[in-house]
């Protein structure tokens, strides 16, 4: 394999990737759970409701093809960001890309001075939780979720 053509690259977000955006997420959503108000709000106008109120969107980009995607959302506590909408292709799963994402938008959280990262997941999602552990991201009690799939919340605290 030649190295250089399979390095993964992780850019910010543009409007060319809005499309692979929604595309991945529906993907991995539709195959485990249903789509819900809060996906598709999110989903189909991310510059509205994540980029134009202080979050970020990054890309894994594969061989110049995106192949996975995650936001940081801005969160209405202060200092408090959400880890959501991380999805892999299923062609590129198992080569650390989600790590990449997630490790990615941590650093962008702890730049913006955060104090905490949060996200919500299923049980279910078992390589996905064992991913947020790795990243060093704790389980907490479940408390109010925007999403009905959601029995697992976790946080990771951005002040070493």
């Amino acid at each position: 394999m030649n190295e250089q053509n399979h390095e993964v690259k992780i850019e910010a977000y543009h409007p060319k990737y809005k499309e692979a955006f929604k595309a991945l997420n529906e993907e991995w959503i539709k195959s485990f759970f249903v789509m819900e108000a809060g996906d598709y709000k999110l989903l189909d106008n991310p510059e509205e409701h994540i980029i134009s109120k202080g979050g970020h969107i990054v890309f894994a980009l594969l061989d110049d093809k995106v192949v996975g995607t995650c936001a940081l959302v801005k969160s209405e506590a202060p200092l408090t960001y959400e880890l959501s909408k991380m999805a892999v292709s299923p062609k590129a799963q198992g080569k650390k890309i989600g790590y990449l994402l997630g490790r990615s938008l941590i650093n962008k959280a702890k730049e913006l001075n955060a104090e905490k990262v949060f996200l919500e997941t299923n049980s279910v999602l078992v390589p996905a939780i064992k991913l947020y552990e790795k990243l060093g991201f704790k389980h907490m009690p479940v408390e109010h979720s925007a999403y009905d799939r959601c029995d697992t919340q976790m946080e990771l605290s951005c002040k070493d």
